[in-house]
Formats: structure tokens, C-alpha cells, sequence
């Protein structure tokens, strides 16, 4: 037996890949009536990123506490999403997220600014590792819906690169040219 592990080489768990943080949102207590009285249960509400671009959420309920946060955390860890962030720190452009009566409005910001943000879209932009954003929040402040929605804009980034690579052109084709001098408009006089 230990000959054929030897052979295949050391067993690897799924969970060795980057390691990643996690940030309980929200957690409610839920009841359900049965004939003697009620069970009462707990609900968990997790965001858990690695930092550098990928984050993630995910919901559990259990009898208890530690268990639905676990629950949780390995649903968030399935359903991660990869955002392309500009100069590591802050998102490529502005963009809005809606889910249900969530609408949430996120924006780029300069350097120094660092994470303007409300309760559960404070924890995504911690978690996936932005550190310059305005955003705000629009409609519902049930948590589970301002993260969904703030998931849905996430989504809908793309990258200068990406966007020339789906055109079929040159990063440099796309962006702005902001460093070269304006020309003067007339010099044949």
C-alpha cells in the first residue's frame, strides 16, 4: 500500500490552492414551528476572496453557528468569480450591478482614495482585493441583494485587454492617447 502512494506521489487535498480570506456579512436567526414549539436554525452570509482579483459568496444554514458559517465558505469558494483589476488596485472602469431591488453604482478612483463603501460592498472590495473605489448603494439594503448586485457589475467588467482582444486589435488602439501634446490645429499659415 505505502509503495503505491510512494509511486502516484503526495495525496493533495482540493483546498491547497491559494489561500483565501473570508468575511462573514451577515448571520440571522431563522425558526420553523413545528408541534412542540419552534427549531430554531441560523443562517450565514460569507464573502471570501484570495486579494489579488478573485472573490466570492456563499450561504449556509444549519442548527448552528460554526456549521453554517462552514457551509457558507465552501459555497463561496465554488462559485468564485476572476475580476480584472487596474494597476491591481482599482476597477478598469465605472459600471452599475442590479439584483432584485438592489441596484448598486461602483466606480474607479485615484490612488489614496481607498474603499467608499457600505456594510456587504465594503466586504467584496476588501476581499477581492481593490483598494481605491466609490461606490454606492441604491434600493434594497437587504445584504444577500446588495452583494448580488454588486457580483452582477463585477461581472460585467472587461479589461483594455480583453476588449482588444475580442475586436481584434492593439491594446494601445483602445485606449486614450492622453500622452502626447494636443497638436495645433492649423499650421499652414
Amino acid at each position: 500500500m505505502a509503495e503505491r502512494e510512494n509511486r502516484r506521489g503526495p495525496r493533495r487535498d482540493r483546498d491547497e490552492t491559494p489561500e483565501f480570506a473570508d468575511r462573514l456579512v451577515a448571520i440571522n436567526r431563522v425558526s420553523k414551528t413545528v408541534k412542540g414549539g419552534k427549531r430554531f436554525g441560523f443562517a450565514a452570509l460569507v464573502v471570501v476572496g484570495d486579494q489579488k482579483g478573485r472573490v466570492g459568496f456563499g450561504k449556509g444554514k444549519a442548527k448552528e453557528v460554526p456549521e453554517a458559517i462552514r457551509k457558507a465558505t465552501e459555497q463561496a469558494k465554488r462559485q468564485m468569480i476572476r475580476v480584472q483589476l487596474r494597476e491591481g488596485r482599482t476597477l478598469h472602469h465605472d459600471m452599475e450591478g442590479r439584483h432584485g431591488a438592489g441596484k448598486v453604482v461602483m466606480r474607479t478612483a485615484p490612488e489614496g482614495t481607498g474603499i467608499i463603501a457600505g456594510g456587504p460592498m465594503r466586504a467584496v472590495f476588501e476581499m477581492l482585493g481593490v483598494k481605491d473605489v466609490v461606490s454606492k448603494s441604491i434600493g434594497s439594503q437587504n445584504p444577500y441583494n446588495m452583494i448580488r448586485a454588486t457580483m452582477d457589475g463585477l461581472k460585467k467588467e472587461s479589461s483594455p485587454r480583453s476588449v482588444a482582444q475580442r475586436r481584434g486589435k492593439k491594446v494601445a488602439d483602445i485606449l486614450p492617447k492622453t500622452d502626447a501634446p494636443a497638436a495645433p490645429a492649423t499650421e499652414e499659415a
